[in-house]
């Protein structure tokens, strides 16, 4: 079974993200240095925020190393998520996530519908693309309504009932 989930418009504007620095209206092709590294990436907020930088191998990015560092760098008051997205084709992408406050994660929905946006603006993907997690895979379509919407897998895992409990009133 697969549920779609409306995840809303995104936010492009630097100030939304949060960044500091000067406001510009898409953050693409952004530059900041860490450790004397220079990374170009792409801002979005899908209500949090994401910048991601796009690589020729996911795999060969050191992100315990390096995904610290960009959340925590100083151009996001607020820290950041931060994504490593390799290309495979206009209609495949394939990330790794590196979460604010939690580390390396293995999905991050959110961070799939940034990437997502963030390829479209840099004409390297269509409008939907599938963006492959270490967790799974997510179809995400940035709709000509301006939403995002993001399509996964959903598993049965329990069932529950709610019992009313009874109280004793004291007189």
């Amino acid at each position: 079974m697969a549920v779609k989930v409306d995840m809303g418009p995104p936010q492009l504007h630097s100030t939304k993200i949060p960044m500091t620095g000067p406001e510009r209206e898409p953050v693409v092709d952004a530059e900041l240095e860490a450790e004397g590294h220079r990374f170009v990436f792409t801002a979005v907020s899908m209500g949090n925020p994401h910048i991601v930088i796009f690589v020729d191998d996911v795999e060969a990015v050191n992100l315990a190393y390096w995904g610290p560092r960009l959340e925590h760098h100083p151009l996001f008051p607020r820290r950041t998520n931060v994504h490593f997205v390799q290309v495979q084709d206009s209609s495949h992408l394939l990330m790794r996530t590196w979460e604010r406050g939690s580390g390396i994660t293995l999905a991050c929905g959110t961070g799939a519908c940034a990437v997502l946006v963030a390829a479209h603006l840099k004409g390297l993907a269509n409008r939907a693309a599938t963006v492959h997690l270490p967790g799974g895979s997510l179809h995400v379509e940035w709709a000509s309504d301006g939403h995002v919407y993001m399509t996964g897998p959903a598993n049965y895992i329990c069932e529950g009932r709610f019992l009313r409990s009874m109280t004793a009133t004291l007189t």
